[in-house]
């Protein structure tokens, strides 16, 4: 069955070399689109998602084969046991760990079963970056896994095999150094001396005439010890030699040795999706999944040079870690607000980012984010948990419990964690690892010199450049030609940029922009700029910072200089072209325009793709610029834009995921605000993933006279952040939008602040508490007449009390839920409404009138289109018909909720309504079944942390001993 057109299967290529784990949006649409996405890119990639979940399907409901796409947080899941893409069992049978101890005959039958799997090119017929990218990867890993076997055969007596298999290789990688050392070794080792000698001569004719240098020193050597007789120096270098050359120039692939289904992109076999998803071993299951691999470091900037002695003490640092495999932090990096500490720390990881291999976090902490508040412990923490795979489901209340989490999924691992821009130790003590092999980096204008006293830390302060640097970093952007053609005005620009990097990056970045321009010229305008200023009221950088920036934001056009000034008034941490569109009251595609213009200026950092930052210290000159040029009605109504443009589009997200009425009337959008229409529940959730943390900051930061926006972005969060289980931050959100909404009177505000701060403290474990705000709320919403405020919260009050066995006070708030939602004329409340009575029914043994309500509720959720609503309700039909006996058709319905519940992502409901599957199918007499239902349950028990997987482990050890 063909999978479809190119882009579709880029996409299905892109979530396959990452089965198990989710991918973000984002991530997808760079690997499909590159850099530069056409504007359809997202609703292309949902369409794209779709028809491959359609294929999906009539592939299992013909038998062919099981995998599907899951909806997670912000991305896409290929669910597929990893074993059966050719690509990850490559590298499963490839891996160093799994061959440790194993004797040379053990490691070469595994890797000859790696190089098995290669079948033609990978990716075939696709292309793009990042298939360019990968596909140069994975030659590399095969041409290192055949040397690899080719010491292991050369090892244990086999050296005519390696030299039959690397002869061929060569042909398709004739630059590849280590290849051919690797052919040589074999050659010589089965007594053909005269082929190894020729080997080494046509792949120096190769290097000389193709690349215009010679052979490695160890290439060389190897030459020289044939030739003398003598036996080749450190025999077993061969095994350990990774492929770590220029990019590998690939000849055409012998037909006998075509590349894998790795990733080979063509009709599928067997019924399995095209993209490296051939079955190649029966399926398994497994308790739980590979563990996840972060790689959350962002680009390192370019150009980056100087910080010798800086580099080396980190490498000493490093290397010492080694020696010493103790949990090793070093909060040295620190300095002067834009000293270059971040760039610094960046370049740094990254070189080193090889010695991780099991992955790599980071977060900005924005601990010196101009009048921000920094990021709390509780929200990094559990970003990092986010990142290692940690669902919502079995995210942990509690900040301790949550950093318990953390550390324990960091033991045995080596992870590289960046703490950048800390604001003191407190801020980060809580994201310290705690087990051997991980390494902590933290930047921070302050030198917290405490961690180094309790904790063992290792500083290093970062001081301003010295000339000799500052001018190779002017050298490294600018070209060592332009800079030594006017040295006296290289100097004058140093001095007056007073050896920041910051200012120099500035300055470089107008020079670069203008090529025919001598360098004379900007050294006096730079000098005029000091002259007409007053040094920087930060008092970090002196004179000369200030007087770059001023110089630099005189360059720019109008419509650029007035979108630089609107960036002190957003919230941060970070905007798309839409939000700054609205700042400044221009359109989308000009924002863009405008930000590329900020960005080159180096005014502006796009540090993800699309998604634009600033340094704190231009986000303090910007919003002193805009103090100074703009009127107090300018920047009012240009935060009334930004400001409405987050709330209009949070309220249109909220309504896809709950598609119920929202108790709350929101004014309409000032003209220029650019509201946002998610088109799907999958947009709606994709546009909160990639926003909450601006949203949340909104909330905090809501100037004055802009409390009912604090509310009711707080308010339209709700339903987001429950979901996510983000309890902590749905607290403090709701926290804040009480006192705005009490400074402004606003009872309806009062009201759905105190509905949020219920549902946070109920899950918080603080119940008297939640009790309290649900009542509070009932009777605000009460006074107000707000029917749809009332049947949201005596829904809450029902799930509370069914949650403390109290099943009659349950249903009778649902009763009551479904009377208000009626009031309101809210036809997908009612839904859920019905559901909730039946289900509560159910639950007291009333399972003839259970199957009214769940019947009357399932024409009204698919209605709507509301298929979490109509999961639900098949789930609860399923309960109602197995306690009825009617064992078929519970099933029946157990298993279309179980498809929604995998199209939604709702992976606790899916393990609850697999683990009665199983109960079902069991009480039917169908033992095999039930066993595998158990089983699947089992694995989501797991993986989520879910109570009673010792029960669910218990039925399955049992059942599998009756079977037997």
């Amino acid at each position: 069955m063909e999978s479809g057109p190119p882009q579709r299967r880029t996409v299905l290529a892109a979530l396959a070399v990452n089965v198990g784990r989710p991918v973000p949006v984002e991530v997808l649409i760079d690997r499909v689109w590159g850099a530069d996405p056409p504007r359809g890119a997202r609703r292309a990639l949902y369409a794209h998602v779709a028809r491959l979940r359609r294929l999906a399907e009539r592939l299992d409901s013909t038998g062919q084969g099981r995998w599907s796409l899951l909806r997670r947080a912000g991305g896409y899941q290929l669910a597929l046991d990893p074993d059966l893409v050719d690509l990850h069992r490559f590298q499963r049978l490839t891996s160093p760990t799994g061959q440790s101890g194993l004797a040379d005959d053990e490691q070469a039958a595994l890797l000859r079963g790696a190089l098995e799997l290669w079948r033609g090119e990978p990716l075939t017929g696709l292309h793009g970056t990042w298939v360019a990218r990968v596909r140069e990867a994975w030659h590399r890993q095969r041409v290192d896994a055949a040397i690899r076997l080719a010491g292991a055969e050369v090892r244990s007596g086999e050296p005519a095999a390696a030299a039959s298999r690397l002869t061929d290789l060569q042909g398709e990688y004739p630059f590849t150094e280590p290849l051919a050392e690797a052919l040589m070794r074999a050659l010589h080792a089965t007594g053909d001396t005269a082929s190894a000698l020729r080997c080494y001569a046509r792949t120096r004719r190769h290097l000389v005439e193709e690349l215009g240098t010679e052979p490695g020193r160890r290439l060389q050597e190897l030459h020289q010890d044939i030739l003398r007789g003598q036996p080749p120096r450190d025999a077993r270098r061969v095994i350990t030699t990774p492929v770590r050359s220029a990019p590998l120039p690939v000849s055409p692939a012998p037909a006998a040795l075509s590349t894998p289904r790795l990733s080979s992109i063509g009709p599928p076999a067997s019924g399995m999706p095209p993209a490296a998803l051939y079955p190649s071993a029966p399926p398994r299951h497994t308790k739980h999944p590979p563990p996840i691999v972060p790689a959350q470091l962002p680009m390192a900037v370019p150009g980056f040079t100087g910080r010798v002695d800086e580099l080396t003490r980190l490498h000493r640092i490093l290397a010492q870690a080694r020696r010493q495999p103790t949990a090793m932090v070093i909060s040295a990096v620190s300095g002067m607000a834009g000293v270059g500490k971040t760039t610094l720390a960046l370049h740094w990881a990254q070189r080193v980012r090889s010695e991780f291999p099991d992955g790599q976090l980071y977060v900005n902490l924005r601990g010196f984010d101009p009048g921000g508040t920094p990021v709390g412990p509780e929200r990094a923490v559990r970003d990092f948990l986010e990142a290692l795979g940690v669902s919502a489901a079995r995210m942990p209340g509690t900040l301790d419990a949550q950093v318990g989490l953390y550390r324990s999924l960091l033991a045995g691992r080596r992870m590289l964690v960046v703490l950048d821009n800390a604001r003191d130790a407190d801020q980060v003590r809580p994201l310290l690892p705690g087990a051997p092999g991980c390494l902590a980096l933290i930047t921070s204008r302050n030198p917290l010199t405490g961690l180094a006293a309790a904790e063992g830390a290792h500083l290093l302060g970062v001081g301003l450049l010295a000339p000799a640097e500052a001018r190779d970093l002017l050298a490294a952007r600018l070209g060592a030609a332009r800079v030594a053609a006017e040295p006296t005005a290289v100097d004058e620009i140093v001095v007056r940029c007073a050896g920041l990097p910051l200012a120099l990056a500035v300055v470089a970045a107008r020079a670069a922009a203008c090529p025919d321009r001598q360098l004379g010229l900007f050294a006096d305008e730079l000098g005029v700029a000091i002259c007409r200023l007053d040094p920087l009221e930060t008092g970090d950088p002196g004179t000369g910072v200030r007087a770059v920036f001023e110089w630099s934001y005189r360059m720019l056009s109008p419509r650029a200089a007035r979108l630089f000034r609107c960036v002190g008034l957003h919230p941060g941490p970070d905007a798309d072209a839409t939000a700054l569109g609205a700042l400044a009251g221009v359109t989308a595609e000009r924002a863009r325009e405008l930000a590329t213009e900020l960005t080159a200026a180096h005014l502006l950092t796009e540090h993800w793709p699309r998604r634009y930052t600033c340094h704190d210290l231009l986000r303090v000159y910007a919003t002193e610029r805009g103090v100074e040029q703009d009127s107090e009605t300018t920047r009012t109504e240009a935060t009334r834009r930004l400001l409405d443009h987050y709330l209009h589009t949070a309220y249109a997200a909220d309504a896809l995921l709950t598609r119920r009425c929202d108790p709350m009337t929101l004014a309409p959008p000032v003209t220029g605000s650019l509201p946002g229409q998610p088109c799907d529940h999958d947009e709606a959730l994709a546009w909160f993933t990639a926003e909450h943390s601006v949203l949340l900051s909104a909330v905090e930061r809501t100037p004055d006279g802009f409390d009912a926006h604090a509310w009711q972005l707080a308010a339209a969060l709700t339903t987001f952040l429950e979901r996510q289980g983000n309890w902590q931050a749905l607290a403090a959100a709701h926290g804040t939008a009480l006192e705005a909404a009490r400074r402004s009177g606003e009872r309806a505000g009062q009201a759905a602040a105190h509905r949020g701060l219920g549902l946070a403290r109920f899950q918080q474990g603080h119940t008297d508490e939640a009790r309290r705000h649900y009542r509070l709320a009932l009777g605000l919403f009460a006074d107000a007449g707000n029917h749809a405020g009332q049947a949201r919260t005596r829904q809450n009050l029902a799930k509370m009390a069914w949650a403390q066995g109290r099943h009659e006070e349950a249903l009778d708030h649902s009763r009551h839920s479904l009377e208000h939602f009626r009031a309101a004329s809210d036809r997908g409340g009612q839904a859920i409404a019905l559901n909730d009575m039946g289900w509560y029914l159910a639950a007291l043994g009333a399972y003839g009138q259970a199957l009214v309500y769940c019947r009357q509720a399932l024409p009204l959720v698919e209605e709507i289109g509301d298929l979490s609503g109509q999961a639900h309700t098949w789930d609860s039909l399923g309960y109602v018909h197995r306690h009825l006996a009617r064992h078929d058709r519970a099933v029946e319905c157990y298993n279309r909720a179980l498809a929604l519940f995998q199209q939604t992502g709702e992976r606790r409901s899916e393990a609850v309504c697999l683990a009665y599957l199983g109960d079902t199918l069991d009480a039917a007499g169908r033992p095999s079944e039930a066993l595998d239902a158990w089983q699947r349950a089992l694995e989501l028990f797991d993986d989520l942390g879910l109570p009673d997987a010792d029960r669910l482990r218990a039925k399955v050890r049992e059942r599998a001993a009756a079977t037997l």
